[in-house]
């Protein structure tokens, strides 16, 4: 992970903690990154054993501009999913990114944990567009983007898949 990033390790809404990924969230990462909606929209990260999961939260810590919130439920520390947020080399701008246990979809926690990754780094300079990417496919990504205020962009080729961008454009500080 970066240091260049002004970004907070730890966030809380109402409802949700976000805190960085550690070694010790190996168990939950396993289970989310082998859920039938992970494989499907995002990919097969042939994550299958505790060692292979260690392996996979190592990756993501040691690469430069790459954030990984785990998303837990304020009341009982539960992992329920993760938001992303990362500078991929052949884009622009960083990109948000989120995946939740299917059992934790449609309560309005992936629209908190992004909103509140949003809020955040859109009050930083030089974060003036946030970008996401899916596929035309992923219905449920595509509805939330919209309703986090992103517009689709344009279809592209990217890591051989068909993918659609959406960007937001920078916020105005509510404050």
């Amino acid at each position: 992970m970066t240091n260049d990033l002004p970004v907070e390790s730890a966030l809380s809404t109402n409802r949700l903690v976000l805190e960085m990924v550690k070694i010790e969230d190996h168990d939950f990462i396993r289970s989310l990154v082998n859920t039938r909606e992970w494989i499907e929209n995002i990919g097969d990260r042939q994550v299958r054993s505790k060692k292979e999961a260690i392996a996979y939260i190592q990756r993501i810590l040691a690469t430069e501009n790459f954030l990984y919130w785990v998303v837990r439920i304020k009341k009982e520390s539960t992992p329920i999913g993760i938001i992303s947020f990362l500078r991929r080399n052949y884009l622009q701008n960083f990109d948000i990114g989120f995946a939740f246990l299917p059992e934790f979809t449609g309560k309005g926690y992936a629209y908190e944990a992004a909103k509140a990754v949003l809020d955040m780094v859109t009050q930083q300079p030089g974060f003036n567009t946030v970008l996401a990417l899916t596929l035309r496919t992923n219905k449920r990504s595509i509805k939330l983007l919209e309703k986090l205020g992103f517009t689709f962009v344009e279809s592209s080729e990217m890591e051989g898949r068909r993918l659609e961008i959406f960007a937001s454009a920078k916020r105005p500080n509510p404050n």
